[in-house]
């Protein structure tokens, strides 16, 4: 399965690859063995695409569970919430998912530049913030951009609901989303340095 929205790159692709196919059988390109190399590089691309935009179906996890795929880089309590950090690399599934059942209430762009997603000036990256409604209240995702991951893809708006798991958006080429959970309902249970899966991996349990 593919994110949404991948079908047009793929498609321009594939089309790309069928017409020099087409063009190397009919014997039109006058370099047999450079065509059959630009065919390979296309194949690649493709291949690198289809990767990139792979989207597997998945079982929700137990708790409170991961936004992203990828590596926690920081878990902080600042003031009365818990932010748990995660850095995307360029290998990791980008589609992003509701750490718990939600409504989105608000849906907000801010920040500037684009700093390497792992600094801690990354915070004043370009970003995105999902405020959400949820059974232990207020909660916040934040999508943050990155030096090459510049594009941010929101599959919702404001005044959706999804179940936790459910996808709401992608950041493409790698980069970074945070949650930011209420202290008082919410502890975390992963490190530094930990791998998590988006919809599956918890990182925080709910608390009374």
């Amino acid at each position: 399965m593919f994110a949404p929205g991948a079908g047009r790159p793929l498609g321009a692709v594939a089309l790309l690859l069928a017409v020099a196919a087409g063009l190397i059988a009919v014997g039109v390109l006058p370099h047999p063995l450079a065509a059959i190399g630009g065919l390979i590089l296309i194949a690649g691309l493709w291949a690198f695409l289809a990767w990139f935009f792979r989207d597997p179906e998945r079982a929700p996890g137990p708790g409170i569970v991961s936004a992203a795929d990828g590596k926690v880089r920081a878990v902080d309590r600042e003031g009365d919430r818990w932010r748990i950090s995660v850095f995307m690399n360029v290998t990791d599934v980008h589609v992003n998912r509701l750490p718990l059942d939600a409504r989105v209430t608000e849906v907000a762009d801010s920040g500037s530049g684009f700093r390497p997603a792992f600094q801690p000036d990354a915070a004043h990256n370009v970003q995105r913030a999902y405020s959400l409604a949820t059974p232990i209240g207020p909660v916040e995702v934040v999508q943050m951009t990155g030096v090459l991951a510049r594009r941010l893809v929101s599959f919702v708006g404001e005044g959706w609901s999804g179940a936790k798991g459910a996808r709401f958006g992608m950041i493409v080429l790698g980069s970074r989303v945070d949650v930011l959970l209420p202290a008082g309902r919410a502890e975390p249970t992963v490190r530094v340095g930990d791998r998590v899966r988006a919809g599956t991996s918890t990182i925080a349990r709910e608390t009374p």
